[in-house]
């Protein structure tokens, strides 16, 4: 829920501190809720903006930004008319406007991406499977610089690096998400960087392990065969209650972002058997000492 005006008449919004992608999404899910409340069609809704049904759409989605006089147009299409009530709508709207610190580097990020960085700094719980590579997450500059030279080739590979360290600064900050990740023996096995890089990386998991909300298991060779075989995915959750959980597929060249029930089920439930299979965080911390003493 989006948070009432104070007795001062301030916005307070928990939401509005987790970012401005989950605010869009959570302020379009309000819009949303509004109108369906009112019986309006997306039809209706926009004429009343001057634009189609697919704009009201996409505006409910959280996938586009929002203009002020659009949304003073649908509160007034859907009854709202207390003041300090519309206020708080417009300053979610103009908070959401504004540009994550990933926007600097859009240059580089394709679109599909800096969506993704937005949903990952505002989520409260990040369960991670990884078949082939340490998670972009936990992974030292050097390693990262190892594994983002394979796919560029160019001057641009430092401030690549600085994104993933720029990720990773949620891991550190007062309210940090909740850290669960799974990683496949395999990419203890791929010496990414070189033998110093692969070793100092294996003993940065260790150190992420000690802090108290990041659990890292390994998922050894001996578990045999595994629902994710060769798929590697993430899985998003949120404090709002407006923002379903979300799972991350990232391709080569594109990403998907599944939310629809049955699709949450299924990964859901192919994470809770994948942690099950793998070593429990004491002994995969031994593992990765293990595999570290022999580079």
């Amino acid at each position: 829920m989006i948070a009432e005006p104070d007795d001062d008449g301030r916005v307070q919004s928990a939401i509005a501190e987790r970012g401005p992608t989950v605010l869009r999404i959570a302020l379009g899910a309000q819009l949303r809720k509004l109108r369906e409340e009112s019986g309006i069609t997306r039809e209706a809704a926009g004429d009343a903006i001057r634009g189609s049904h697919a704009k009201i759409s996409r505006l409910e989605l959280g996938r586009t930004g929002f203009k002020e006089r659009d949304i003073r147009d649908l509160l007034t299409l859907y009854g709202v008319v207390d003041p300090a009530e519309r206020e708080m709508f417009l300053e979610l709207a103009r908070q959401a406007n504004e540009p994550g610190w990933w926007h600097r580097y859009s240059d580089l990020l394709p679109s599909w991406f800096g969506t993704y960085i937005g949903l990952e700094q505002a989520a409260t719980k990040i369960r991670t499977y990884e078949a082939h590579l340490i998670p972009g997450l936990l992974q030292t500059p050097e390693y990262a610089r190892s594994v983002l030279s394979l796919g560029y080739e160019d001057a641009d590979n430092d401030r690549r690096v600085e994104v993933r360290a720029k990720r990773q600064e949620i891991l550190y900050r007062i309210d940090p998400p909740v850290v669960w990740a799974v990683i496949d023996e395999a990419a203890l096995h791929r010496h990414v960087g070189g033998p110093r890089v692969h070793r100092e990386q294996l003993q940065h998991l260790m150190k992420l392990a000690e802090l108290p909300h990041v659990t890292i298991q390994v998922l050894p060779y001996s578990a045999g065969e595994h629902a994710a075989a060769g798929s590697s995915f993430t899985i998003l959750r949120f404090a709002e209650s407006e923002l379903p959980d979300i799972v991350y597929l990232e391709h080569l060249t594109s990403a998907l972002y599944l939310d629809r029930r049955q699709d949450l089920a299924l990964y859901l439930s192919v994470m809770d058997r994948l942690s099950v299979q793998s070593e429990r965080p004491d002994r995969s911390l031994e593992i990765l000492a293990e595999y570290a003493d022999r580079l």
